[in-house]
């Protein structure tokens, strides 16, 4: 078994880094497992714990998705929380209402369906996961510090390629092990 996913990988920009870590300096007194920049990737699909022998079957979904689209960008544009301002669980950056992301993202949730990996009930939101909540000492300078960069524009991210990932867990974070890399059209 492999614990997989597939992703859109990007380097983050200085304005990017300007405001996350801006974050990081004004919530150091609570409790947050932050990704480090060097890991940050748009999720398309977590597959989860998934037999080896299926990385042949998830490949050939991903490359029959990407060969009817052609590089995009979207915009990284604005900063949340999922969960409630009383109890957030994860902050993240959103994306903008970028079609082409929708329907990539929507197109392989829908193939990857058809071939047993549920898509679930969660409706498919893109954003960048940049901190999981353990504990929020004060809530209410939380909520303002998030705020503050809530339609901050962050980065212009292009994409040309999806990559479908083995993420390896250990007491130091995980590590994400590219398995397939796969091309968009030019």
């Amino acid at each position: 078994m492999k614990r997989l996913f597939i992703a859109i990988k990007f380097i983050p920009d200085p304005n990017l880094l300007k405001i996350y870590y801006s974050l990081r300096r004004a919530t150091k007194d609570d409790k947050i497992r932050w990704v480090e920049p060097d890991k940050f990737h748009l999720t398309l699909k977590f597959l989860g714990n998934t037999p080896e022998d299926k990385i042949d079957l998830i490949s050939d979904v991903i490359s029959s998705t990407v060969e009817s689209f052609g590089k995009f960008k979207f915009r990284l544009i604005s900063t949340g929380i999922f969960g409630s301002s009383y109890q957030p669980r994860v902050i993240w950056f959103g994306t903008d209402n970028n079609e082409e992301l929708k329907r990539l993202g929507l197109v392989l949730l829908d193939k990857l369906d058809l071939v047993g990996f549920s898509k679930g009930r969660q409706n498919y939101v893109p954003h960048l996961t940049i901190g999981r909540i353990t504990k929020i000492m004060d809530k209410r300078m939380f909520n303002n510090e998030i705020e503050k960069v809530r339609d901050a524009f962050l980065q212009f991210i292009p994409v040309d390629n999806v990559i479908l990932y083995e993420s390896i867990l250990s007491p130091r974070g995980p590590a994400y092990k590219v398995i397939r890399s796969f091309q968009l059209k030019n």
